[in-house]
């Protein structure tokens, strides 16, 4: 059996990130978000509020997604699929679901980066090009990012979420580079590493809490770093070669 030859370590040309929990934390964010959605829900919707608490809607979108996985893609429309079957069940006018959906996607957009990230996109900036992939539904514009990026897939807009190869093959077609002269930087050990691993990437595990999850795992990332400082040290290094 031959295999086909893989492509020698050269200085990375591009690098891709995940948004959510690579670039800023999400937890506290989305529990904002749901709160208000449901504040939202009991002055519009108060049947759908009085029979679904936040837990509630919560564990029935998880369900949803065990049963359609290709869900994963397409997070705002989980919620809006939960919303609508939620809507349904209390008799409530399922009309009011886009503007339920409005309301949450703006709270879930203030999201706060982490202190080290805008300092490491300038100088990544400088240096390589800039991307991201994301299963999320960030939206970098109304977050007041975008100019950091030179590209941005969304797996909602691709119709293919991570860790589809593909997915990852096109964020480098975009940025005009091969896979083996990118990075790919996520805090997902299977969305982010393997996918992108498996796409002939490099793949960075950002592990801000310390875990060694990629041990039971059987997961080796390319490297595994703490916070952005470690990111772009690993960089530099990389960029020597």
């Amino acid at each position: 059996m031959s295999l086909a030859p893989v492509p020698p370590a050269v200085p990375p040309k591009a690098i891709l990130f995940d948004l959510d929990d690579t670039l800023w934390p999400i937890a506290p964010v989305i529990a904002a978000a749901e709160t208000l959605l449901h504040d939202w829900l009991a002055a519009h919707a108060p049947k759908v509020a009085q029979q679904f608490s936040i837990e509630v809607l919560r564990q029935h979108r998880l369900a949803m997604l065990n049963a359609q996985p290709h869900f994963h893609g397409n997070l705002i429309e989980l919620r809006r699929a939960g919303l609508l079957s939620a809507f349904e069940a209390a008799g409530e006018d399922p009309a009011l679901v886009d503007g339920a959906i409005r309301q949450f996607l703006a709270a879930r957009n203030r999201v706060q980066p982490f202190d080290d990230v805008l300092p490491g996109l300038a100088w990544m900036r400088q240096r390589m090009l800039v991307g991201s992939i994301s299963n999320g539904n960030a939206d970098l514009e109304i977050i007041g990012l975008a100019q950091h990026f030179k590209v941005s897939i969304a797996a909602s807009d691709f119709g293919v979420a991570k860790p589809d190869a593909s997915i990852f093959l096109a964020g480098c077609a975009a940025l005009g580079v091969a896979p083996h002269e990118a990075v790919y930087v996520g805090d997902d050990l299977y969305f982010d590493v393997t996918g992108a691993q498996g796409a002939g990437m490099r793949a960075v595990w950002m592990n801000r809490k310390g875990s060694d999850a990629h041990l039971a795992a059987g997961v080796q990332p390319d490297a595994i770093c703490a916070n952005f400082d470690e990111l772009l040290l690993w960089l530099r290094q990389q960029l020597e070669d």
